[in-house]
């Protein structure tokens, strides 16, 4: 009766535990996370589920404490001190913003950045190599996939000249990139001009300036308060029956026309893996900045007919993900 009874404990033990990734065992330690970013969404979706992989689930061995700028980037200074306050273990910040107002808030705890295009560029790390300091995490490559970007575009839509580029100024990446693709304009004979928008309301003026008598396509350089307001941008887009071009999936998921970039699940999957490294005690300055390998073409066709273009075959041939 005692092996039918340990076998009956067994059998639940394995029902009732989630199971982790190959390889991975849970920490004994409770980890207390601290997340900065902007709204919340996809990318904290992507975060808890990566965390699940490599053995944290809340409730359990893992508490998050998220803090939210709300497309307000005078928010993020206090509410990275509020967060550096309590304290947590590790500090992950969404943006070069979030990222900066962490890194000022507070030098001991660990940070761990992400959806930042050049780190080095941002005053973040000293290298990505050997970051130094309390700061490590993901690099996008959003400066270095910029030109890139463009040259899709144009790929896509081979009569647009005139490119309207929405970019956040306080965003250190965004003048950066804007150059990287002026540089790949001129080889395209293509002719650019930068719309800024801080906030919110800069950005309904910004939007109600594209028109198809002004630009012939826009181009959004990617940040959070532009991401967190894609609904918006897209519908307004639609409307000036304009065609964009995005970073993430998930513009093209909302709507919009055409993305390349990053793959969240990608981006969350590595800042997961420094966050489990660092709980179980490994230096933020030791672990080397790492860089996405997987970058995804996503074309929304259900937005490319309603705006009456005809996709290169060749295009759509080396997409991720064709949206019909």
């Amino acid at each position: 009766m005692r092996l039918i009874g340990l076998a009956v404990v067994l059998t639940l033990s394995l029902i009732l535990v989630p199971p982790v990734a190959d390889g991975q065992q849970p920490t004994g330690k409770r980890a207390r996370i601290g997340y900065l970013g902007d709204i919340p969404g996809p990318f904290t979706e992507a975060l808890r589920q990566s965390l699940h992989e490599v053995g944290y689930f809340e409730g359990r061995n893992l508490a998050i404490e998220y803090r939210w700028g709300e497309g307000k980037g005078e928010r993020l200074p206090v509410l990275a001190a509020e967060l550096a306050r309590l304290p947590v273990d590790v500090l992950i910040a969404a943006g070069a913003q979030a990222s900066r107002a962490a890194k000022r808030a507070t030098n001991t705890i660990p940070i761990v950045v992400a959806h930042v295009g050049d780190p080095v560029a941002a005053g973040l790390v000293a290298s990505l190599a050997r970051p130094g300091g309390n700061v490590t995490g993901v690099s996008v490559m959003g400066v270095e996939l910029s030109g890139k970007q463009l040259a899709l575009l144009k790929e896509a839509v081979p009569r647009i000249s005139r490119v309207a580029v929405l970019l956040n100024p306080t965003n250190p990446g965004a003048e950066q990139a804007f150059r990287v693709m002026e540089s790949t304009a001129r080889a395209l004979d293509m002719r650019l001009r930068s719309v800024e928008a801080r906030g919110a309301e800069a950005l309904e003026r910004a939007l109600v300036s594209f028109t198809p008598a002004h630009i012939d396509a826009l181009f959004v350089l990617q940040d959070p308060l532009f991401f967190s307001h894609r609904s918006r941008i897209v519908d307004s887009v639609a409307q000036s029956r304009l065609p964009a071009a995005y970073m993430y999936r998930e513009w093209a998921d909302a709507g919009g026309f055409m993305t390349y970039g990053a793959s969240l699940r990608e981006v969350y999957g590595r800042v997961a893996g420094l966050v489990d490294k660092i709980v179980r005690g490994t230096n933020a300055a030791d672990l080397p900045v790492e860089q996405i390998t997987r970058i995804e073409l996503v074309i929304n066709m259900k937005t490319a007919k309603a705006l009456g273009l005809t996709i290169p075959q060749t295009l759509l041939q080396r997409a991720d993900q064709v949206i019909e």
